[in-house]
């Protein structure tokens, strides 16, 4: 079946698609002839039974072949439109055309302290600065753990991590859970603060991060998290890793062709578990190694918009990546990726955009550096909004009254408008004696005082108490049968 990319952005001039239509169409042959001829494994025999019921070949044990139409019928039934709630049951994000969300990442194992620039392992206090940032910066619209605190019980530290979130934000979530067991309490705890499953399933405002081995290979956790979810009705996000010359090939076509085969079977098991069930699918996968340090780069140029154009073009919700760096500290390597990155997400449509914040190739994280995000994140909106052009704005008489000898600071139409420009909250546009005269500040000091700022005077509107002891209590029992 021929498949077409429907770009609906009403500023289609500044869309940018990576793929053509046809070459979205050869992807999505070459994904079809590798679920076809090659096959996967899945290491789930549920999963196995489920597609062998469908029509689906079962050989070498737990290896599968996937007929093209199976994946034909799981691309009509799944929603092509999701809505996400915040914690107070209010719709935040509408996932679909061009419409772009910002947040950061999550299970970072080591921390750029604000306050002392010392690279630590994070502990529970900073997932609870994280998210109470996250929840006051305008430009960061739902969150992720950010750090994996070293200082709880390591096989229970995700039911910690998503206490924070419900408790600290009520923006949406993004969680990532290490076992099915963990997506379970997740799943549960958001239940509670929702006011039972039917109102969590009605308005979803928690999404669940699902990372699968590799598009060939689909770990038994991966296949058990998605048909809960899927019986559960709610939505999630398949992620087959693929890091092109070790797990997929060198070139970004092969490995994008292998990525998508893997994202395709979790679409195919879900909509044949729950039809309609809503998933979110990768906007990545043509990533490779950096062949001369064997380091897989965040923000390398090659992949940028590939794995957009294909979920346009098949009309699928897409979480994508952007505002992360390569840098080992917020530098102007870090500020230049992060901004080239986020920008490409925009105009690509990145729906939901992680990983704002992160530096070393996802291996650290920096509460400035995600302050120095938000900034980027607010510049690009202003840069991409709507150019309003009608009688006010051109204001034609005012210029014919003000003439050429006149000037328009004291005009009332100037009083009435200034304030709908863009003006920064961190980027520096002082003269430089004023600059000077205040310390001579970089971006990186000016946004670890907005980090302490913010911390200071922020109070995020926290759950009932009822509510809190419930969801802790899911914790506490956790932390009995597996800390």
């Amino acid at each position: 079946m021929e498949r077409g990319i429907n770009i609906t952005h009403r500023h289609s001039r500044l869309a940018f698609a990576r793929l053509s239509e046809e070459q979205c169409q050869r992807l999505h042959n070459a994904s079809l002839q590798i679920l076809e001829r090659t096959g996967v494994r899945l290491y789930l025999q549920e999963a196995l039974d489920l597609l062998k019921r469908a029509g689906a070949e079962v050989f070498d044990g737990n290896r599968v072949r996937i007929p093209a139409q199976l994946v034909e019928r799981a691309l009509e039934t799944a929603p092509k439109r999701l809505v996400v709630y915040d914690r107070n049951g209010r719709p935040t994000l509408f996932l679909e055309g061009y419409r772009s969300y910002y947040g950061p990442g999550s299970d970072l194992l080591n921390i750029i302290d604000h306050r002392t620039g010392e690279r630590r392992r994070p502990v529970l206090q900073d997932v609870r600065e994280g998210i109470t940032l996250c929840d006051a910066l305008p430009n960061i619209d739902f969150v992720m753990s950010m750090f994996l605190p070293s200082d709880v019980p390591q096989t229970v530290a995700d039911r910690f991590q998503m206490e924070v979130m419900l408790s600290y934000t009520t923006k949406p979530i993004v969680y990532v859970t290490y076992d099915t067991s963990g997506c379970l309490d997740a799943v549960e705890m958001a239940e509670i603060v929702a006011g039972g499953a039917q109102a969590l399933r009605e308005r979803p405002f928690t999404l669940c991060y699902i990372n699968v081995t590799t598009g060939l290979r689909h770990n038994r956790e991966a296949l058990e998290k998605l048909l809960f979810m899927a019986d559960k009705g709610l939505p999630a996000l398949y992620i087959p890793v693929g890091s092109g010359g070790l797990t997929a090939p060198i070139t970004m076509a092969g490995a994008m062709a292998l990525v998508n085969a893997g994202t395709l079977v979790g679409l195919v098991i879900a909509q044949l578990r729950r039809p309609g069930t809503p998933i979110i699918i990768p906007g990545w996968g043509g990533e490779t190694l950096d062949m001369r340090t064997m380091v897989e780069p965040y923000a390398g140029a090659d992949y940028q918009g590939i794995a957009e154009s294909l979920a346009h073009f098949y009309g699928l919700p897409v979480f994508t990546l952007g505002g992360a760096s390569d840098a080992k500290l917020p530098d102007g390597q870090a500020a230049a990726e992060a901004a080239l990155t986020l920008l490409l997400r925009a105009l690509s449509g990145g729906q939901l955009v992680h990983d704002l914040g992160y530096l070393e190739s996802g291996l650290c994280g920096s509460l400035a550096q995600l302050v120095i995000c938000d900034e980027i994140v607010g510049w690009i909106k202003a840069a991409l909004s709507e150019v309003e052009i009608n009688d006010e704005t051109l204001a034609l008489d005012l210029i014919d009254q003000v003439g050429p000898d006149g000037q328009f600071l004291e005009s009332e139409h100037t009083l009435r408008y200034y304030r709908e420009r863009w003006y920064p909250h961190l980027f520096e546009r002082e003269n430089y004696e004023r600059w000077q005269s205040r310390r001579s500040k970089s971006v990186v000091q000016r946004a670890a005082e907005r980090v302490e700022e913010i911390l200071a005077r922020h109070a995020p509107p926290m759950l009932p108490a009822d509510v809190a002891i419930q969801v802790h209590a899911v914790v506490d029992r956790a932390v009995q049968r597996y800390g």
